[in-house]
């Protein structure tokens, strides 16, 4: 069988011809599956045939426990505990090694939960869980009314006392049915998939273990010829995402851009790396289980490094490593200060009603974009200015929409004001390029294409004012025009943290890489900066 290459970088991950072994076969519908580090099993799920199986190179498949309360996604914790996601009692439960069981989360606000479905556990000891309704449907669970109003995504915490409720960390109506999660290799970021709306969403974890920031990563993940949608979802030590999908696990770099797809002969549900050096991917599909040699392995997880268990080989589980996925290579980037002037983001400016000089001191913007200019400077980094600059009376400016309407109206963006002057610490040093501009773009009427070009520069880090305009124009552009735009949201304001957001967690994902201004310093600084 011959794997779909999108991206070359694939076959760093699979070989494009990696055989696809079945090792077990007969069963209602596979799902679950999950490595045991010391004793070199694979345990998985058969939810409508009622049973727990374990699969070894050496003994094949035998059964690990019958009725198994129609259970769905698996794991362990640290303690080699398994965790089990139970459709018919809607519940997460603890199995100790000798079996006994016990009863971690089954209520929420004192209402049933719908039915777990999928989990993984945080370095710290607590278990994230997506809870959407298929355990309360026919065939994969039991029919039972529901109790709660929304689909969500929950924690239970370090210190957890059984039978406490769980904590819900995602907002309550985001979600249609959440099912796959995963940590990226830090930590810092959690993936979680969406069967209903076909897409993965990216989230910042939070101190407290909220899901935040919440952004689509990847959508469209379906084919009208080939069935499979999202449901399983795991990520490799180097921060690539693999999700079951029409015909097979597709695979996406830390970006999302998709790099391929593992063609497995049947329909999907779930995947775990596994074997002695965890390079061995085992995918849950419908009747069977399959085995798949990568050149990849899975992300760490606690329970890996239990004794007698070879962890994965993989980066420090630090900041460090969503920075080497930006892969910033000095000699080919720009940094972009846009808009940010007085009259835009100053108290006393122009637009100062707007709200915009408080969601600029919200943002911290004037000192993460100084941080970020300098660290541009010193690597060797383009750094490009973009001015709005008016002549007094604002001869040929049309007031054919607000934005122009507004400009001329509070008499704004003069050259020779006071208001046209860029922010105190944002001025152009020597070896900055400064354009001015005529529009919300950066690109229509300006320079700016012209640097970028002639000095070899495809990709632009975009910051400045205001996000759900300027900046994201500039990036909708930017990408149409074939530049990679990198989007440290820290680094960029508006009039409100609502506008702010709608415009970061909606249209910049489908156009840009958004982060934040220390991940992109981080990542200038492993660059080694080329230089100019």
């Amino acid at each position: 069988m011959s794997h779909k290459t999108i991206d070359p970088r694939f076959s760093e991950l699979v070989d494009p011809n990696a055989p696809v072994r079945q090792i077990g076969t007969g069963f209602d519908f596979t799902e679950g599956p999950v490595w045991h580090p010391t004793e070199q099993y694979l345990a998985f799920s058969d939810m409508p045939g009622d049973v727990r199986r374990r699969w070894s190179e050496a003994d094949g498949i035998s059964e690990l426990l019958r009725p198994a309360n129609m259970a769905n996604g698996l794991t362990y914790d640290s303690g080699l505990n398994l965790i089990a996601c139970e459709h018919s009692t809607s519940s997460v439960a603890r199995f100790a090694p000798d079996g006994t069981r016990e009863v971690l989360a089954s209520r929420f606000e004192g209402k049933g939960l719908n039915s777990p479905n999928d989990l993984c556990v945080h370095s710290d000891g607590s278990i994230y869980f997506t809870d959407p309704t298929f355990g309360r449907m026919e065939y994969y669970g039991l029919p039972r009314p529901l109790e709660q109003t929304f689909r969500g995504v929950y924690r239970i915490p370090p210190g957890h006392k059984p039978g406490d409720e769980p904590q819900l960390v995602s907002d309550r109506y985001t979600f249609g049915q959440p099912n796959g999660l995963c940590f990226s290799p830090c930590e810092r970021w959690m993936w979680v998939n969406d069967t209903e709306q076909a897409n993965i969403r990216m989230f910042d974890v939070a101190s407290d273990g909220r899901l935040i920031n919440g952004r689509v990563f990847a959508s469209g993940i379906e084919d009208p010829v080939r069935s499979g949608r999202p449901d399983g979802m795991k990520a490799d030590t180097n921060g690539n995402v693999y999700v079951t999908g029409p015909g097979g696990i597709w695979v996406y770099d830390f970006h999302g851009i998709k790099l391929g797809e593992i063609e497995i002969p049947e329909h999907p549900a779930n995947l775990h790396w596994g074997g002695a050096d965890w390079s061995t991917l085992f995918v849950c599909a419908t009747t069977s289980v399959y085995a798949v040699q990568t050149k990849a392995t899975g992300r760490s997880e606690p329970f890996m490094r239990a004794s007698g268990g070879t962890q994965p080989s993989a980066a420090p589980a630090t900041a460090d490593t969503p920075a080497h996925a930006l892969h910033v290579e000095p000699a080919r980037t720009a940094l972009i200060i846009q808009d940010m002037q007085n009259d835009v983001i100053m108290d006393g400016g122009a637009f100062a009603d707007s709200g915009s000089p408080a969601h600029a001191r919200e943002q911290n913007v004037i000192a993460n974009s100084r941080r970020l200019a300098d660290a541009c400077r010193r690597a060797g980094i383009m750094v490009v200015h973009v001015w709005f600059v008016c002549e007094p009376g604002h001869p040929a400016t049309a007031r054919h929409a607000g934005l122009y309407d507004g400009l001329v109206s509070a008499n704004a963006m003069l050259r020779g004001s006071w208001g046209v002057q860029p922010v105190a610490g944002l001025e152009a040093k020597p070896g900055d390029l400064v354009v001015e501009k005529r529009s919300m773009s950066a690109w229509e009427t300006s320079r700016l294409e012209s640097y970028l070009r002639h000095g070899g520069i495809d990709t632009i880090i975009n910051t400045g004012a205001w996000t759900n305009m300027s900046v994201e124009h500039t990036a909708r552009t930017g990408a149409d025009k074939g530049f990679r735009v990198i989007l440290p949201e820290d680094a960029c304001s508006t009039m409100n943290a609502d506008w702010h957001r709608a415009s970061i967690d909606y249209a910049m994902q489908n156009v840009a890489t958004v982060t934040n201004v220390d991940s992109v310093i981080a990542a200038i600084d492993q660059s080694g900066g080329a230089g100019r």
